[in-house]
């Protein structure tokens, strides 16, 4: 990863709440897994940024350097990796995502 891919995923990271790095974006999700994120981020009603990876392939590899996650969506909450669609779908399920939120906000 270069110095300027990692320098744009931190600024995304740092100057969002709650941030996502998905396949399309939150009005038009380009895979299952980038949309259960956004179904579920919805339904919570809180304000959140997206970033599509399809448009940047630095941003597409590097941030599975930078986090040390294979896979895309990633979910960052106050600058915290939470992880993928599977995660989301369980922290969502278990009131662990709807506790992270609402602290990031708060903050």
């Amino acid at each position: 990863m270069t110095p300027e891919v990692k320098t744009k995923i931190e600024e995304h990271i740092k100057g969002h709440k709650i941030f996502v790095f998905m396949k399309g974006n939150k009005l038009m999700p380009q895979c299952g897994f980038s949309n259960n994120v956004v179904q579920i981020l919805n339904t919570l009603g809180v304000p959140y940024e997206t970033c599509d990876v399809l448009e940047d392939d630095g941003i597409r590899q590097g941030i599975k350097e930078y986090s040390n996650w294979p896979t895309i969506p990633q979910v960052y909450i106050n600058g915290e990796f939470m992880g993928g669609s599977d995660v989301m779908i369980e922290m969502y399920q278990n009131g662990e995502l709807q506790q992270a939120v609402e602290v990031a906000l708060a903050s």
